[in-house]
């Protein structure tokens, strides 16, 4: 019984309590430009990884794909290390290395025991700066990759949101998918995937974050010792920047009848990382809420489409997304419906985004606020989820922003501020529409773009 009471004391922090406790995040700036960032905590594990400022937006079309390629590379090998022995000392400290490439940045992260550490950076110092780009590994993942872009075509969702970049960004960068094209692949060489490392993967574009039972000044001293090559930094001149991606309201419609059911998605411009807007069009998300026929509650969702979508049969799924980028982004929603249900969704939905420009009620702001509260307080979860939060933050914002400062964006906003912006971005404007699947029952554009607004007496 004292146990259990402990136990129950223990975890009785209160949400006000947990946000105070949370550690500090400590940021250091080496010379050659690279930002170290951690947050101490007393776990026995930590999660060390780089972020670096490199994606598919940083491609020409001759060369989209090459980022996935340098990441399918990093973990076959270094300079200093065969693929094989980089496998066993990865190993050997019981440790899980990972990574992933997206539009705007890539990531190598490593989770190991805390006291191994300093080996973590060592590690991830080799991987960045000293890939081996062997010929022979080059043409073994070039299989590996053209066989994953076969696989890919298979996953709707994904494919769904590949064109809706395609047609929202269309003869920009932000157009191209993160693992490029199948005749890219086949002809991108060793000095393509070199140039790509060179270009971008420098200190001053890159984030060495950390999570966990660490010392901060013992990750600087391990940053300082292990990230100093003297190809890794820029020799005056200027890092590449990103070109401009404007928005277009257009498109793109991939019927096929054999496939049992239709991927949709629509998406209006939204703001870039920085802009505040940013903080109301999540809240904005959260009142529209999501739904899959695996949830429970039937008729009494919350959300008011949700429960539409329960009593009229009208999708299998939906979920809103806000995705930003550093100065633009797209704020849609995804369903997935049978083949005659589309049309209904597509009404339902539309409707309730004009009910947000029009008409949204403090109680589901309060309602969505607790939502974003809870997601935002489940990130602490784990040493990994952390330092990613540090790690992007220092991409997009150029400093980690603090829960309490989230907090307070949160309570800040009202039913006003909700229909005031959702009417800035969604009224009355051209949407990019992306359709996959059996889709005859999609509208044409016209119709879908005029429901982008009401006509009120």
């Amino acid at each position: 019984a004292a146990l259990l009471t402990l136990t129950r004391k223990r975890g009785a922090a209160t949400y006000a309590q947990t946000l105070q406790n949370i550690p500090e995040t400590q940021v250091t700036t080496l010379e050659n430009g690279l930002r170290v960032a951690s947050e101490e905590s007393n776990q026995p594990t930590c999660t060390v990884g780089v972020w670096i400022e490199a994606g598919s937006r940083y491609e020409n079309a001759k060369t989209n794909g090459a980022g996935f390629f340098v990441e399918h590379l990093a973990f076959k090998g270094t300079k200093k290390r065969s693929g094989s022995a980089f496998e066993k000392e990865v190993e050997s400290l019981g440790a899980h290395l990972n990574g992933y490439t997206s539009r705007e940045q890539t990531a190598f992260y490593i989770k190991a025991l805390s006291k191994d550490m300093p080996k973590a950076v060592e590690l991830l110092s080799d991987l960045v700066q000293n890939c081996a780009l062997e010929d022979s590994q080059i043409e073994k993942e070039r299989g590996i990759i053209l066989q994953e872009l076969k696989e890919m075509d298979s996953k709707l969702t994904d494919v769904t949101f590949d064109y809706l970049h395609a047609t929202a960004y269309q003869g920009t960068a932000l157009a191209h998918t993160v693992e490029g094209t199948t005749e890219n692949i086949k002809r991108l060489t060793r000095a393509d995937l070199a140039s790509y490392i060179d270009t971008h993967f420098k200190a001053p574009r890159m984030v060495l974050a950390a999570a966990g039972g660490i010392s901060h000044r013992e990750l600087v001293d391990a940053a300082k010792q292990h990230f100093t090559g003297a190809s890794f930094t820029y020799k005056g001149d200027s890092m590449p920047a990103p070109v401009r991606c404007r928005f277009t309201g257009s498109e793109i419609r991939a019927r096929d009848d054999a496939l049992p059911l239709a991927h949709i998605a629509l998406a209006v411009e939204g703001p870039g990382w920085a802009d505040p807007d940013n903080v109301v069009l999540n809240v904005a998300n959260a009142v529209l809420g999501r739904y899959d026929r695996t949830f429970g509650g039937g008729k009494n969702q919350s959300s008011r489409l949700a429960a539409l979508a329960v009593e009229h049969n009208l999708c299998h799924s939906f979920e809103p997304f806000n995705t930003s980028y550093s100065d633009t982004g797209l704020f849609g929603f995804h369903f997935v419906s049978d083949p005659l249900t589309v049309d209904d969704m597509m009404f339902c939905a539309q409707r309730e985004w004009m009910r947000l420009c029009t008409s949204a009620t403090e109680s589901e702001v309060t309602r969505a606020k607790n939502y974003l509260r809870s997601a935002m307080v489940a990130q602490l979860d784990g040493t990994t989820r952390v330092c990613e939060n540090i790690g992007s933050n220092l991409l997009h914002y150029g400093r980690c922003i603090p829960l309490e400062e989230w907090d307070a964006r949160i309570s800040a906003v009202d039913s006003r501020m909700v229909r005031d912006v959702c009417s800035k971005y969604i009224y009355d404007k051209c949407p990019a529409v992306a359709a996959v699947g059996p889709i005859e029952q999609l509208l044409d554009y016209n119709r879908i773009r005029s429901a982008m607004y009401w006509i009120r007496l």
